[in-house]
């Protein structure tokens, strides 16, 4: 990529808000984007669009205290199995990273998607939810202005899992909700909030300070058989997303579409 990641924003034709919270973030984590973008270009893509599958995962302690790890991965693999069985499946990117910095892949076509395992997913760490969402954010819009910019049509869904709320605090930053709504204005933009309840946190109340709507928030019980299960719907949903036909209709219906 020849093109700077400041520059890439700038053309996203996001808000005048959106974009200066993410040229700010460029800023400050410029490496940790880069490092989210992998190097599929436009000539790597035999279609005339694209579609991006952004998710990021809760890699907390919690999830291992509580015995959800296995669960986690098996929900993961569920998703690339189902976008891999989709007819549209050749149009898809898909990028998985952690909550505390980690990037299992960047953006990479389905066959090239990592299967998460024990290996690849020993969750230890905190949750900041908040900040690393912003990453994420900021990468998929750059990511997308790439194409664009190529004459290749970019949507993207987003989702992000954890199960509990930012070690900050109840409520997102401005910044995190400007960058949602921005994405969300370009009609262009899924973004999903998954919160596996932990018996105090209001995720509906978290992802909607975020700026994610209530119909892309699920909030699924804390059992193994639950997070397998709300993976299951996440698998539907990009599936559907991943459509060009149904992308609209999905992105206005929520996971119940």
């Amino acid at each position: 990529m020849t093109q700077s990641l400041s520059s890439l924003i700038g053309d996203a034709g996001l808000s005048a808000d959106a974009t200066s919270a993410m040229q700010l973030l460029v800023d400050d984590v410029g490496t940790a984007i880069q490092a989210g973008l992998g190097d599929v270009a436009i000539d790597d893509i035999a279609t005339s669009e694209v579609v991006l599958v952004s998710l990021l995962i809760d890699d907390s302690g919690s999830i291992r205290h509580r015995n959800n790890a296995q669960a986690v991965r098996d929900g993961h693999n569920l998703v690339l199995d189902a976008l891999d069985g989709a007819k549209s499946s050749a149009a898809v990117l898909i990028s998985c990273s952690y909550l505390n910095g980690d990037v299992l892949y960047p953006y990479v076509t389905l066959d090239n998607a990592v299967r998460m395992d024990a290996s690849n997913f020993d969750p230890n760490g905190l949750t900041p939810l908040y900040e690393r969402s912003e990453v994420v954010l900021t990468t998929t819009a750059a990511k997308m202005a790439e194409f664009e910019n190529g004459g290749v049509t970019a949507r993207a869904i987003t989702v992000i899992v954890t199960d509990g709320g930012d070690n900050n605090g109840p409520t997102a930053p401005p910044s995190t909700r400007r960058m949602v709504e921005g994405l969300l204005r370009s009609e262009q933009h899924i973004i999903a909030g998954v919160g596996v309840d932990d018996g105090n946190t209001d995720f509906r109340a978290v992802f909607g300070s975020m700026g994610v709507p209530d119909e892309w928030v699920l909030t699924p019980g804390n059992s193994p058989s639950e997070i397998r299960a709300a993976f299951h719907t996440i698998s539907q949903s990009a599936v559907r997303a991943s459509q060009t036909a149904t992308f609209s209709q999905t992105a206005m219906g929520g996971f119940g579409s």
